[in-house]
């Protein structure tokens, strides 16, 4: 996707559309199960690189319970103590990379998403005022990278791959990005903000 027609302003045209929703099972030909998802957030940070925007994403600790040692959003569950949905992701986004909410223009929200592991996301969009440079907390993150969003964005990097999961074959949305397999839940988000911002 052509980075010059990605900047805050587009971004946030498409953050303003109707609210849609994804899931862990869109590519799955049956029906999920009902299930009890429990709220969680997620921040897409975006730092400006000259004329471009990148997207900041965590490889998640090894020893995590849920999502292993795979790239996400910093982000995570809604806590007692958050009183919004962005009250969690700026807390979280906090706690797992140093990013200070008072440094964070947030562009919108977009499509929720639910996972297989019963979270109902809520992703946000988020511009970072001035430079940064992430400071993890390594009991959560083994690493913060950056990503340019038109790579992310294109259609043309988006796959989708499959493995046997559950006894069954399941497949789902990756974008690889050289040493980094970005996947699952990461990557249909991404694919909905794809779909948002229009063709290439």
């Amino acid at each position: 996707m052509d980075a010059a027609r990605i900047n805050p302003g587009s971004i946030r045209r498409a953050l303003a559309a109707p609210p849609s929703r994804s899931s862990d099972f869109d590519l799955d030909p049956e029906t999920p199960p009902k299930r009890r998802l429990r709220p969680a957030s997620v921040l897409a940070p975006l730092v400006e690189r000259g004329s471009g925007l990148n997207v900041v994403l965590t490889r998640r600790n090894a020893r995590l319970k849920h999502h292993p040692g795979q790239i996400a959003f910093p982000g995570g569950k809604q806590d007692a103590g958050d009183a919004t949905p962005l009250a969690a992701a700026l807390r979280e986004a906090r706690e797992e990379i140093g990013l200070s909410p008072e440094r964070v223009e947030i562009l919108g929200a977009f499509d929720g998403h639910d996972t297989v592991t019963d979270f109902a996301v809520t992703p946000f969009v988020g511009l970072v005022r001035g430079a940064f440079t992430p400071v993890i907390d390594r009991s959560e993150v083994e690493e913060a990278f950056e990503v340019p969003l038109s790579y992310l964005l294109d259609p043309a990097n988006m796959r989708r791959h499959g493995r046997r999961w559950g006894g069954r074959w399941r497949e789902y949305y990756a974008v690889p990005y050289g040493p980094y397999y970005i996947w699952g839940a990461t990557a249909r988000m991404l694919k909905s903000l794809s779909d948002r911002m229009g063709p290439p």
